[in-house]
């Protein structure tokens, strides 16, 4: 492989120039993202975090040229991206390896792909899959493998094809916490050593310390729709030391960032009928309610310190804690969580009496519930189809969206008892499962 190719720093190498991406809904558009501005220059490693909603996957495949913007244009080198880019490769959090050839079968494919002779495709492979640290199991299968094993595959298999952008999905999500470090580590060796055969790296992540540890530079998204809401410059040189507490300042910056409030004077707008709404069960609120109710929380905690204590990432924290928020459970604003008068009651509370707070709160800010309801009490038998709602929501958002806000609100009813669902017939009702 073409090492020591990261050596011409500050070049532009990618630049996205008010890049829109947006779907047609019978009742809205649906926009995913919304004039964002990106460049990327070489020797520099660039960290995408936002919330669920903001759009940084979809972000990564307009740049890999797998899908178009609505609007905007993306320039690679200079030109106009219009389909797939031969210079940009991408590492996904899933893996994403054919489970029926070995690992060297694997890295190959994606040069067969190019049409390489087997010869120098044979001789690269091995080279990626030397630097990657997988010496000996060529011709092992992906079944035999761990996941941190699997993942290396993954980015042997980015690397061979030699690109200029290693555009990277949370590539580490998908691992324990001990063999994500050291997957993190070795790649951050192997960057500053100018080992890779790539000059800049986009990696979108949902874990705020993984991003200061990794990046040069960091861009917050805000979601529905997706925009840059913050570009953060890390300053520390590698290796990092994440007990370091300017180290630590940054991440409680950047908590405070993704939840500051709106510059303007207008109340920021709650629930509509067809908000997506998060995948959050009833005993995670609880649970979250319970842990900052308890010491040393008593009631206030700084959001890295509860991240840091449930060791739960952004995305699955955040919709958490807005949810309790438009419940009035609690107040959420630059970086620090306060449960409200309500929500030291409801921890202190048996489960009935949960249940009995619950309800009231559950129909009075979730519209959605509201509707349910509504609809179920003026029909006569006090019965409706699942598909009746549905179909509304899926005037608002995709319909995989559509499915996963029916599922939770759902869920919230039954633990509620507002409404009865039955799962068998797709059926809600008033009356008792």
């Amino acid at each position: 492989m073409n090492a020591m190719r990261r050596t011409i720093d500050g070049e532009e190498i990618l630049a996205l120039r008010g890049v829109s991406r947006g779907f047609a809904r019978p009742a809205s558009d649906l926009r995913v993202l919304d004039g964002v501005d990106l460049t990327l220059t070489g020797g520099e490693i660039v960290g995408l975090i936002g919330r669920s909603g903001s759009g940084k996957s979809t972000l990564l495949r307009i740049i890999a040229g797998l899908i178009r913007p609505s609007a905007g244009e993306v320039r690679y080198l200079g030109r106009s991206v219009s389909g797939p880019v031969a210079g940009v490769a991408m590492v996904f959090q899933t893996f994403a390896l054919f489970p029926w050839l070995t690992v060297l079968e694997n890295v190959e494919a994606g040069l067969e792909a190019l049409a390489v002779p087997a010869k120098e495709r044979r001789r690269r492979a091995l080279a990626a899959i030397d630097l990657i640290g997988l010496d000996g199991f060529e011709s092992a299968y992906p079944r035999e493998l761990s996941g941190g094993m699997r993942q290396r595959v993954g980015f042997a298999r980015g690397l061979v094809v030699e690109p200029t952008i290693l555009l990277m999905d949370e590539p580490f999500s998908a691992l324990d916490v001990l063999t994500a470090e050291t997957l993190r580590t070795d790649f951050l060796d192997l960057w500053t050593e100018g080992r890779l055969p790539i000059r800049s790296v986009l990696l979108v992540t949902h874990n705020i310390e993984e991003a200061v540890f990794m990046c040069d530079r960091i861009l917050v998204f805000s979601s529905n729709p997706g925009r840059v809401a913050a570009e953060i410059h890390v300053p520390f040189p590698h290796p990092r030391n994440r007990l370091d507490p300017h180290f630590r300042d940054m991440v409680d910056d950047i908590y405070a960032t993704m939840t500051a409030r709106p510059t303007t004077k207008e109340k920021p707008a709650g629930l509509q009928l067809g908000s997506r709404l998060p995948q959050v069960s009833t005993n995670m609120m609880a649970g979250l309610m319970e842990t900052v109710a308890a010491p040393p929380f008593d009631g206030h905690a700084d959001l890295p310190e509860i991240a840091r204590a449930l060791q739960l990432e952004i995305d699955e924290l955040f919709p958490v804690l807005e949810l309790l928020q438009s419940l009035g459970f609690a107040e959420l604003k630059e970086g620090e969580f306060v449960l409200t008068t309500p929500a030291r009651t409801f921890a202190g509370a048996d489960p009935e009496s949960r249940k009995k707070m619950f309800a009231p709160l559950l129909l009075a800010a979730v519209p959605l519930a509201q509707h349910i309801r509504r609809v179920l009490d003026e029909r006569e038998g006090h019965r409706a189809p699942r598909s009746r709602f549905e179909q509304e929501l899926e005037d608002h958002l995709s319909d995989g969206a559509a499915e996963e806000t029916l599922d939770a609100i759902i869920d919230w009813g039954r633990y509620a008892e507002v409404f009865a669902y039955d799962d068998e017939a797709q059926t809600f009702s008033l009356d008792n499962p």
